[in-house]
């Protein structure tokens, strides 16, 4: 029962882990969709850090692009309790297309006004009218939105030359969130799109056109979700495997007798091996499917604290359930296989006298 527990809850922080960063990753692809987005354009370096918001007139001239609007992003402490995504965009921008708003109206460019999120307009207790001070400037709370993923229910929107001002990078952007122009008749959209990316980056140089779908994946939040979770998790999964191995390592000397009977009976070493392995991916896949509700858990109860509401979608990923199950088994087996391996080689006349 003990191994049992840990490598439930080795198999839990994985479901937890993983899951929260997938679903992170599926919010963002969710808001990229629900804006429209089809390109982001972002600095061609190793960290895509900002690029100059100038750029956006030379992209305004592609004859494939509709809009481009610059954003900027970043990860704030609201309070001593809650943090959110700080989004800066234009009060123009055609961003605005992916949230309705409940309550008051947008803000004006210059000034010092903000959207909240309905989710996090609650957990901050703030209604229109209200001020919120963000790293020391204050800002009045202009309207109320509600988004159709987390991460805009869960965020702050503020015009770009406030957020700007926040960040200390006047006139710099975290990328351009560009919608194309439909493709022409006879076009496949995969080429049109291939062809947008690339007449973009043989016009701007030093920048990278992104399929808003790849740059949900590989935006810097993500990749760091996705490593922690994964890293969190092999060091965790890793103690359960030692679980398991020493558990069938007792298991196979306390019934060293027991084997010797079976051999003497007419079992062969493979199938001795066999018998062990089952034991040692039956409790894997045991400890996996109570993995699997440790970790439901907690991405229920994370979904509903302040402090990662407005991260953490509270729908749960069911392909990760198949792969947490997986890795359960294949860490069972892989625990199993010196025991089993040990078991297997048991001579049946020095395990019958086996005191």
């Amino acid at each position: 029962m003990l191994t049992l527990a840990g490598i439930g809850m080795a198999m839990g922080a994985f479901v937890c882990l993983v899951g929260f960063s997938r679903a992170f990753e599926q919010a963002w692809r969710q808001m990229y969709a629900n804006s429209g987005t089809d390109i982001a354009v972002v600095a061609e370096t190793f960290l895509n850090t900002t690029i100059d918001q100038s750029v956006g007139a030379k992209l305004q001239t592609l004859p494939v692009i509709a809009e481009a609007a610059p954003m900027t992003f970043n990860f704030m402490g609201l309070t001593a309790d809650v943090n959110a995504i700080a989004y800066g965009w234009k009060a123009d921008s055609f961003e605005f297309s992916a949230i309705s708003i409940t309550a008051g109206t947008r803000f004006h460019d210059g000034q010092p006004e903000i959207l909240l999120g309905d989710l996090l307009a609650d957990s901050l207790k703030k209604h229109v009218g209200d001020s919120l001070e963000i790293q020391g400037a204050n800002f009045n709370v202009v309207g109320v939105f509600h988004g159709g993923s987390a991460l805009e229910a869960g965020a702050v929107i503020m015009p770009l030359d406030q957020m700007q001002k926040l960040s200390s990078l006047e006139g710099k952007v975290t990328a351009f969130h560009v919608r194309l122009k439909p493709a022409p008749v006879g076009e496949s959209p995969e080429h049109y799109m291939a062809r947008a990316q690339g007449l973009i980056e043989s016009a701007l140089p030093g920048v990278r056109a992104v399929p808003a779908a790849e740059r949900a994946s590989n935006n810097q939040l993500v990749l760091l979700a996705h490593a922690t979770a994964w890293g969190t998790s092999s060091i965790a999964l890793l103690i359960g495997i030692l679980g398991i191995a020493n558990t069938m390592a007792m298991s196979v000397f306390e019934r060293t007798r027991e084997i010797g009977v079976l051999r003497a009976l007419g079992w062969n070493s493979r199938r001795v091996l066999l018998l062990i392995q089952l034991e040692a991916a039956a409790l894997g896949m045991a400890g996996g499917l109570l993995g699997i509700g440790f970790g439901w858990l907690a991405l229920r109860i994370l979904a509903h604290l302040p402090q990662t509401a407005s991260i953490v979608s509270a729908s749960f990923p069911f392909p990760v359930l198949a792969e947490a199950l997986a890795i359960a088994i294949a860490a069972g087996l892989l625990a199993g296989i010196i025991p089993a391996w040990r078991g297997a080689r048991l001579s049946p006349v020095e395990a019958l006298r086996y005191e």
